[in-house]
């Protein structure tokens, strides 16, 4: 079997008897697949992150672990000689979010997200794709050449129920989902200092806060030069192909099981980033999926052995001032009005362990009280909770605990949210708008 993603770091997997049950075929991405012990910790009520499916369903089929099990029948023929196009398998994964929990939660580690995208691709690679995939995954590139145009359509499908039941029809995009308007103007850098007193870092812009969010970017930008910095924005390397084209980790396209086109762009982000990696600069990001893309699934996208370089460098924005505040970093922050604040952890970051940071640097504001939402996947989770088949699932998941909390939360207090699927489910299912802990930061900053 022919596979899209490097699955290598899996092939000494199975050594021992645990690992009995590899499937028959599939190589290292089977041992992928067989690294489940059947502990069945998917199948449990309790806190974090992981099965957020199965929290609405109550139902086991739509567990890591029977997923597992229906790509082992997969792997194994059960599935016929075509398993990836197999209905059984689609029910398996219809309502998986690649919310990263089980990488982290499960005990076995199983990366069911990196197993959902090689699914993907190999789906595919045999039945063609989709529209709405090729929609969703290439709006890296749909928005550098037509941003305005797009805005202006989405404007009018926002506003005009018809033309929202006419992209439900054609393309599956629920009309009862405002989708996401690219903002007026896309983000625009100020030139870096030339010397700062604690040096440089580089500032890694990906397509969401490049295009929709851009007051995101311009506030870290702001915040990491207050705290003494020279900040450069990572730009395309002098030999790129597009070198007008920002630059983008590839998550949009590996949602959607584009795996070519991920590893093209991973390869730009790569070339751009050789010098930094050479003088040890910290990266830092905004997005939580596009930054620890970075950290992770680069690992499988055959990108060099400079991967590992990059995932010791690569640093969320609040963990890279967590680290720098643990060497004497000290932001000049003032208390900010509003009642208790409200924080709610992008999937990734909590799989990642990066939510200790938010909390550190959430505590360097003066007299600052939030509380961290114990939920789990908001459940936007970039285009699952656009896709009509999905918004009602997706809205149950945003239900079970962030949005009722959010509501709860008093009308002038911060709702803080990093990912922005995040803050698109919370602005629909409460109507009130969160911001990135980038941007609160610098409403605090002392001018």
């Amino acid at each position: 079997m022919k596979t899209h993603l490097d699955w290598s770091a899996y092939d000494t997997y199975g050594m021992g008897d645990a690992y009995a049950g590899i499937p028959a075929t599939g190589g290292n991405y089977a041992k992928a697949v067989a690294v489940c012990m059947n502990n069945h910790q998917c199948q449990r009520d309790g806190k974090g992150v992981m099965r957020p499916s199965y929290r609405i369903t109550g139902d086991p089929a739509h567990s890591t672990g029977a997923r597992v099990k229906a790509f082992k029948a997969a792997l194994n023929g059960e599935l016929g000689e075509q398993p990836f196009i197999h209905p059984d398998l689609a029910a398996a994964m219809d309502l998986c979010v690649s919310c990263k929990g089980c990488k982290k939660e499960c005990p076995s580690s199983v990366d069911m997200t990196l197993i959902k995208t090689e699914y993907l691709a190999q789906r595919n690679e045999q039945q063609g794709l989709p529209r709405r995939a090729r929609l969703f995954g290439g709006l890296p590139q749909w928005l550098h050449r037509w941003r305005r145009p797009l805005a202006l359509l989405v404007g009018w499908r926002n506003a005009s129920p018809w033309l929202a039941r006419l992209a439900e029809r054609r393309l599956g995009i629920a009309a009862s989902r405002p989708i996401p308007q690219p903002a007026p103007q896309a983000f625009a850098a100020t030139a870096p200092a030339s010397t700062a007193p604690r040096g440089k870092v580089i500032l890694f812009v990906d397509t969401f806060s490049h295009y929709y969010t851009p007051e995101v970017a311009a506030a870290a930008q702001r915040v990491l030069t207050a705290g003494g910095y020279a900040v450069e924005v990572l730009r395309p390397a002098a030999d790129d192909g597009e070198p007008e084209r920002p630059l983008c980790c590839g998550r949009t396209y590996l949602s959607q099981g584009m795996v070519d086109a991920a590893k093209a762009e991973g390869r730009r982000v790569m070339a751009a980033l050789a010098p930094a990696l050479a003088e040890g600069t910290p990266i830092v990001g905004l997005e939580p999926s596009c930054l620890l893309a970075l950290r992770d699934e680069f690992y499988s996208l055959s990108l060099g052995p400079e991967v590992g370089q990059l995932g010791k460098q690569a640093f969320l924005f609040e963990e890279f001032l967590m680290r720098e505040g643990n060497k004497g970093l000290k932001l000049p922050l003032k208390p900010l009005p509003g009642g208790k604040a409200v924080v709610h952890g992008h999937c990734h970051q909590k799989a990642f362990g990066a939510m200790k940071s938010m909390k550190k640097v959430l505590g360097w504001i003066p007299e600052f009280e939030f509380d961290i939402v114990d939920a789990s996947c908001c459940g936007m989770s970039g285009s699952f909770g656009l896709e009509t088949e999905h918004v009602e699932a997706s809205q149950k998941m945003g239900e079970l605990a962030l949005l009722p909390a959010v509501r709860a939360a008093a009308e002038d207090a911060p709702i803080i949210a990093d990912g922005f699927s995040c803050r698109h489910q919370i602005k629909d299912g409460t109507g009130r708008e969160a911001v990135h802990v980038a941007v609160l930061l610098d409403r605090a900053l002392v001018v």
